[in-house]
């Protein structure tokens, strides 16, 4: 049995061009100065700056084409670890919903992308700077594994709670519901700069347009639509204060074809035109 079945371990890694795809264990993906796309058998994902990406056990590929270095840090989680951890961590019964996964011989983690919270960047900050330092200390590697796999089981459980939040009467319905509705919001995540429809993000999601409209809402209290436009906007504001791309540029760079639309979307949201934007920020760093 190879190493990467029979032990946790970390993969810290500097690349602008990468691709692979194979089979790999239970695992979290964090990356830095760029952008990583995965796609498995049920979805598409983009992994960034201050998110990270939970993977069951199983197959997937992995793409990075940036023009910059993207900095890798990846911790791989050997099969009944996070079986073993969910037994032995001591928490508050409403911390883990009377133990949502006690009657599972194995947790079958929601795959997704998710926001780092401060404690669990903490400990992946930590064993990012001192783990070929103490690579050959166990017991400060399993410390920093089971940390981890702590913080994750956390936020698993915060999922299962969002869950309720679904119409569906029965708990496995739910749960499915939302892996679906999940993969929708990070296909949003990862093609957002592309023309994409209501029809593309449905198929992702394996569902209809009217079920996802229905059940995305119920989730995350907004549309489809509304969290693309937002993710537009985000990237739009990044590109006018740090690139001076025009506004045509600009305009397909986030994957509209209008500039004329994407003045006017961008006033309405943020309340001034992308030119007058832009013109505050040079001021603003010009008085500094």
């Amino acid at each position: 049995m190879s190493k990467q079945q029979t032990s946790n371990f970390v993969l810290h890694e500097k690349s602008k061009e990468f691709y692979w795809e194979g089979t790999g264990q239970l695992s979290i993906k964090t990356f830095t100065q760029g952008r990583a796309y995965y796609r498995t058998n049920r979805g598409f994902f983009a992994v960034e700056d201050n998110r990270y990406l939970l993977l069951n056990k199983g197959d997937y590929s992995i793409a990075i084409d940036e023009p910059n270095e993207v900095e890798s840090f990846c911790v791989f989680f050997q099969e009944g670890f996070a079986e073993e951890v969910l037994k032995t961590v001591s928490l508050q019964t409403n911390q883990l919903l009377s133990d949502p996964f006690k009657e599972q011989s194995s947790i079958g983690f929601f795959e997704k992308t998710f926001e780092l919270p401060s404690m669990l960047t903490n400990h992946l900050y930590k064993l990012k700077n001192k783990h070929k330092q103490f690579g050959r200390d166990a017991e400060f590697l399993e410390e920093n594994y089971y940390n981890i796999m702590e913080c994750i089981l956390l936020e698993q459980t915060s999922s299962l709670k969002e869950t309720e939040a679904l119409s569906a009467l029965k708990k496995g319905t739910r749960e499915e519901l939302y892996r679906r509705i999940s993969l929708a919001h990070d296909f949003i995540r990862a093609y957002f700069y592309k023309d994409i429809t209501l029809r593309d993000i449905a198929n992702a999601a394996f569902l209809s347009p009217n079920h996802l409209l229905r059940s995305y809402s119920q989730i995350y209290k907004k549309t489809p639509h509304q969290h693309l436009t937002e993710l537009r906007i985000e990237r739009a504001k990044w590109l006018l204060k740090e690139t001076d791309r025009n506004m045509t540029d600009i305009t397909y760079d986030i994957g509209l074809h209008n500039p004329v639309s994407f003045s006017k979307m961008f006033k309405q949201f943020v309340g001034t035109s992308p030119s007058n934007y832009r013109k505050k920020v040079i001021l603003d760093k010009q008085s500094k």
